[in-house]
């Protein structure tokens, strides 16, 4: 059977670039989105037409049991999880106080953090076993920096961040490798900053800060940091990477990122 990469938040940016950088090294890509049938068949046609081995799923990870269905249906059926990346995203918008509701606020929650932990204690058991594997996680700026209207979204990433810590110090002496990812800049992205500017503010921040002048993060280039990490050898494990534009101010030395 096949090793497996398993990507959860399989969007057009970091989702497919991963797929496609960890593709290339031989593994059956499983992606995962929550919706957009279409857009999911698009990618594993994608994938398969260029020699690759892939199956796609839709799925939502707020829906009990199917999160844990999922890995066991992979495991069993099709091959071993090497490595999974949990790329969901938890972002609501900037909401005040006031206009968050606990509704909202927990649906970030559920999103970025407590699947990620419904994911670990799926997938930990047939790594331990195995005694390898890797778990990446894509963090952000708000894993480290709550900005104010960011109430639900920074709660989330930072414990999505200090669950990343835990699952290391339980499972790093067993074999297996967690890395968190602060995501610290925009990311040319059409499925997220794309949809959340529209396409002409999108080009034209693309013109603004892309291309040559290296203010995007190139989701290509996001996805050969996961490739290596995923491979890194066991003496020199990285539990948290720290990725920007070289371009951008780090997120300890400045506000708000400048749309």
């Amino acid at each position: 059977m096949p090793k497996v990469c398993l990507i959860i938040g399989a969007g057009a940016g970091i989702g497919m670039s991963t797929s496609r950088r960890f593709a290339k090294d031989g593994y059956h890509i499983c992606l995962v989105r929550r919706s957009d049938q279409a857009g999911l068949d698009k990618s594993i046609h994608e994938l398969i037409e260029s020699g690759h081995q892939a199956s796609g799923f839709i799925l939502d990870v707020t829906t009990p049991d199917h999160l844990e269905a999922l890995v066991t249906k992979i495991e069993t059926e099709i091959g071993e999880i090497h490595t999974a990346v949990y790329n969901i995203g938890a972002q609501i918008g900037d909401r005040n106080l006031d206009s968050t509701t606990h509704k909202v606020f927990e649906l970030g929650w559920k999103l970025g953090t407590f699947g990620l932990f419904r994911l670990a204690k799926s997938l930990m058991p047939y790594m331990v076993q195995r005694s390898s594997g890797c778990l990446l996680v894509t963090g952000a700026t708000a894993s480290v920096r709550g900005n104010g209207g960011q109430h639900s979204h920074a709660a989330t990433m930072a414990s999505r961040r200090m669950l990343c810590q835990s699952l290391n110090a339980e499972f790093a002496p067993k074999g297996v490798h967690i890395a968190h990812i602060v995501i610290d800049g925009l990311i040319d992205a059409p499925d997220t900053l794309g949809k959340m500017l529209g396409p002409d503010a999108f080009e034209d921040l693309k013109q603004r800060k892309g291309y040559e002048k290296n203010g995007l993060l190139v989701p290509d280039q996001i996805a050969e940091s996961y490739f290596h990490l995923a491979h890194q050898h066991p003496s020199a494990w990285t539990h948290e990477l720290d990725l920007r534009p070289h371009s951008a101010l780090p997120w300890w030395n400045h506000q708000k990122l400048d749309l």
